[in-house]
């Protein structure tokens, strides 16, 4: 695979579209200070940075002082990481992220409710959502595909979540065992396309290395087209792929990190 793809063309386009990460019981103003720092780097800006919703305004005031406030969206997740099926409760907290500042939500979609048969549920916690972004914020909804586990139940929960006014579909918290997988990546990538929506789609957890994210560049490529990947419909989001890329594109290959979101 790596022979057919220039891995430093790879990491720069991955490099825009990263969701940089950092969503840890032990977070603090400081954490997230130093997030916002590694976000400036030689080769570009990721799109994104993705906080807890107690974090938003210490992201803000961070990218702020590095003069990227505008150009670096601010992410934030509610329903997270369980994905219950409170809905009034998922609608209440990403109401209350826009509020503080959030420019994107990323909520996890009631899996386990679509698991048990229940399709309304996962619906309705959408629609729900996306009238609490009220225009204000993009929302990414969480399908948690490792979980779901069979290929049926992972178009079924893109289409819903589709249908339920999703910007973009994303593949997993990053919190379970099997988080991205291409095979994932795949369902949901065409499930879009079968929409015929401007929908977006986000790899989340287990995207380590320039080549991993290079893989699925190359799926959504083959999908929906190259002119289609940016970061209006194409994200990664990550904590650990920063510093693969870096190395990347700064000629200085190093070992695959260990561990991350």
């Amino acid at each position: 695979m790596t022979a057919s793809i220039n891995l430093p063309q790879a990491a720069r386009q991955a490099l825009s579209l990263m969701d940089l990460t950092s969503l840890n019981a032990d977070d603090t103003d400081g954490t997230i200070e130093s997030l916002c720092q590694k976000v400036k780097t030689p080769f570009g800006h990721p799109a994104a940075v993705c906080v807890y919703p107690q974090f938003i305004v210490t992201a803000r005031r961070a990218l702020i002082a590095h003069k990227l406030s505008g150009e670096v969206k601010i992410a934030t997740v509610t329903n997270f990481p369980d994905g219950g099926d409170d809905i009034m409760a998922a609608a209440r907290a990403t109401r209350e992220a826009v509020a503080s500042g959030a420019d994107e939500v990323d909520v996890v979609f009631p899996y386990r409710s679509l698991m048990a048969g229940d399709e309304e549920t996962g619906l309705e916690l959408v629609e729900m959502c996306h009238a609490a972004c009220g225009g204000q914020a993009l929302l990414k909804v969480i399908i948690e595909s490792g979980e779901l586990k069979a290929p049926a139940l992972i178009q079924r929960a893109s289409e819903l979540a589709i249908e339920g006014g999703a910007d973009f579909i994303k593949t997993s918290t990053g919190k379970v065992e099997v988080n991205a997988t291409l095979e994932a990546a795949e369902i949901m990538l065409n499930a879009i396309k079968a929409s015929g929506k401007e929908v977006g789609f986000k790899a989340a957890g287990g995207v380590r290395t320039t080549v991993e994210a290079a893989a699925y560049l190359t799926l959504a490529s083959d999908i929906m087209g190259e002119q289609w990947i940016t970061p209006k419909h194409f994200r990664f989001g990550a904590s650990s792929l920063l510093d693969d890329l870096l190395a990347t594109l700064s000629g200085s290959p190093m070992a695959s990190p260990q561990g991350g979101y």
